[in-house]
């Protein structure tokens, strides 16, 4: 029964805090605690789990929270490799996107939490006040505020899959083939590039902003040689990425996102501690709810 529920387990537990670490460990953790249970005498086994799983995150979040206020340059969530139909589900490709992942660290723990169950996950009010131990009233008023908060940093808008896939690649192929002004050509003039290295390699520190700052700062990562590299397309996070190995290990990635005539975000991984999950596809939790 644990197994039927995994991969919403595990999605649940990655929204909330952000890394793929973490939530395998809060799995785990939720699964020895279910190992405990009668689970005859649990009459909703989808609810429990996803309560258990949610506590756990949360504590797993507040803990994560304390080391990530001395972090050195931009927090980004760890990436995780996702099945290329992931982008044809909106609610899931969106709830996964780095964007969407770096607003929710702007809300407390509990909003993060409520706001995943409930606009992710179409759980309702009274199971989600259960999983984070709130009372139905705060819940609402939690959903709504951080509703609002998430809606005013990341708007939606209307978006075509294939168009923004076709910006992406064409980014990408500018990219590794070193056309500068191509590349120029596909960024937004409000462009945003994130990078994350932790303090342990080297990553801008602070964003880059802007299409010609943008282009300058990856002309320079250009004249620095990886050693053995090679690079590979891949789907991270439910987005267009680049994989750049040097050997057998990952050096970096390079997500891109985009609208359907713009590159408007790139986000650049090298913290080796959140390279982990960039070489082998999980499975995520989708499930169609009305009006999403």
């Amino acid at each position: 029964m644990f197994e039927e529920h995994r991969s919403l387990l595990f999605t649940i537990a990655y929204e909330i805090t952000g890394t793929a670490t973490d939530a395998e460990d809060v799995v785990q953790d939720s699964f020895l605690r279910w190992s405990q249970v009668d689970a005859k005498t649990v009459q909703n086994p989808r609810a429990y789990l996803a309560k258990t799983v949610t506590r756990q995150a949360l504590n797993s979040l507040r803990a994560a929270q304390r080391r990530r206020e001395d972090y050195i340059g931009p927090w980004l969530p760890e990436p995780v490799v996702t099945a290329p139909d992931v982008a044809e589900h909106a609610v899931l490709s969106e709830a996964l996107s780095f964007a969407m992942l770096v607003v929710l660290e702007t809300l407390s723990p509990d909003e993060r939490a409520v706001f995943v169950l409930r606009e992710v996950f179409d759980f309702p009010y009274a199971e989600i006040a259960e999983a984070t131990d709130k009372s139905l009233a705060a819940v609402r008023q939690m959903a709504s505020r951080a509703k609002a908060h998430v809606r005013a940093r990341q708007p939606r808008f209307e978006v075509d899959a294939q168009r923004q896939r076709a910006v992406a690649d064409r980014f990408l192929e500018a990219l590794l083939g070193g056309d500068m002004q191509s590349l120029m050509d596909t960024l937004a003039p409000g462009a945003v590039l994130l990078s994350d290295g932790g303090g342990k390699v080297t990553a801008a520190r602070k964003p880059v902003i802007g299409a010609d700052n943008i282009t300058r700062f990856l002309a320079g990562i250009a004249k620095t040689p990886v050693p053995q590299m090679r690079v590979e397309l891949s789907s991270l996070n439910g987005m267009p990425a680049l994989v750049v190995y040097s050997g057998d290990r990952v050096d970096v990635v390079a997500l891109v996102e985009s609208n359907n005539e713009y590159v408007t975000g790139i986000y650049l991984v090298r913290n080796p501690d959140k390279l982990g999950a960039t070489t082998e596809a999980r499975a995520f939790h989708y499930v169609i709810t009305a009006g999403k």
